[in-house]
């Protein structure tokens, strides 16, 4: 299992129909096999995320968050690490959103 604990990521790739942007940091706890994290961002004032380690290092994530339309959104996110020839870890994330208009994306999120 990948031990994800104090690693920070940053997003590099995310669908339009995404609110995380590119100037974000997520600094990941984590205790066991349960991973969590605080955000925030250009639209989004105040974000949370839990996730599954799988023995792989896969995630399975829920996240919500309140963005700047002071909207509460919540989604479902699958995580699959890359681990890159410098050896930092490159996540490939498939999501949805489980409010608004419940539609899916596509994240990479990197290593810093």
């Amino acid at each position: 299992m990948i031990n994800y604990k104090n690693k920070i990521f940053k997003p590099v790739a995310n669908s339009v129909n995404g609110e995380v942007d590119t100037g974000m940091h997520f600094l990941y706890q984590q205790q066991g096999n349960v991973l969590t994290s605080e955000y925030t961002g250009v639209n989004i004032i105040k974000g949370h995320l839990i996730a599954l380690v799988g023995h792989d290092g896969t995630l399975d994530m829920r996240y919500h968050q309140v963005n700047k339309q002071g909207e509460i959104m919540t989604g479902t996110c699958k995580s699959t690490p890359e681990i890159l020839p410098n050896g930092k870890i490159r996540l490939h994330e498939q999501w949805q959103w489980t409010s608004g208009d419940l539609s899916k994306g596509y994240s990479i999120m990197e290593e810093v």
